[in-house]
């Protein structure tokens, strides 16, 4: 793994940060404008993710930092499901919801390896 210098170098923090611009795009126009619980809950639950992931590269130990990379991932699950309420009350179609789904899908996906990966490094001697 390469060395990461700034939380911005981090993969699963550049997905989170995409995830979030498309949360908002999606959630600022239409029905799910209007839905202001829905479209806040989610907008926080995006920001979330990304947030804990920088948050959890600024602390002192790999411990630290797997266990705010949970944090991101359980929103970005959050995430999920608050999409399928905006899919079930027609605030977004079929193809927004799975095109944010996915992105979402990858947030996790890749903040589960990263937690492996320090997750592993802890065994090794120091």
């Amino acid at each position: 793994m390469a060395t990461i210098r700034r939380f911005e170098d981090i993969q699963a923090w550049q997905k989170a940060r995409e995830l979030v611009q498309e949360i908002y795009k999606m959630s600022s126009v239409g029905r799910f404008g209007k839905d202001y619980g829905l479209r806040d809950q989610i907008q926080r639950a995006a920001v979330s993710a990304m947030s804990n992931i920088a948050e959890g590269f600024a602390r002192k130990s790999r411990k630290d930092f797997s266990h705010f990379l949970s944090f991101a991932r359980a929103s970005a699950v959050e995430v999920q499901s608050l999409l399928y309420v905006a899919l079930d009350t027609k605030g977004m179609d079929r193809s927004q919801f799975d095109m944010l789904y996915h992105k979402s899908e990858e947030v996790i996906s890749m903040t589960t390896r990263l937690m492996a990966y320090l997750n592993k490094k802890e065994l090794l001697p120091q």
